[in-house]
């Protein structure tokens, strides 16, 4: 079970960073907004430091990835971006949705944690309605 558990908090670790880092590159080079630009920072390096109070720290998560027998690897995203701030949309409700799985999962090992992931999605919340107005 803590495999299982470890898959799922490592692939939503990665998937809110990534997430962010879209979203820091459009308020970078689209909205050359330099405020936003290093708020999206922030609230990624922020989900990096949360990975140190992990169990086992990053290096179990690391053990327990298996990215090639994913089952969820072959379901492609068939919708397309026609620009930016659809790019923006797309990524800003994954580093969310990510961020929510993380808060949910990292209840069974730490509830500090689990309130730390808590309070980041919030704060993703507050900064996506910040870019928005800028979009």
């Amino acid at each position: 079970m803590k495999k299982d558990l470890f898959r799922i908090i490592d692939a939503n670790l990665n998937r809110s960073r990534e997430g962010l880092r879209v979203c820091e590159e459009i308020a970078r080079f689209a909205l050359e907004d330099e405020r936003l630009t290093g708020e999206f920072k922030d609230l990624r390096h922020g989900i990096s430091r949360n990975i140190k109070k992990f169990p086992g720290k990053s290096s179990a998560l690391l053990e327990c990835r298996e990215s090639r027998a994913d089952v969820g690897r072959k379901i492609l995203s068939k919708s397309s971006r026609k620009d930016y701030k659809d790019v923006f949309f797309a990524n800003i409700q994954r580093a969310k949705e990510s961020l929510r799985v993380l808060e949910e999962f990292s209840s069974i090992f730490n509830r500090s944690l689990s309130n730390a992931f808590a309070g980041l999605r919030f704060k993703v919340y507050e900064l996506e309605k910040k870019t928005i107005a800028r979009l």
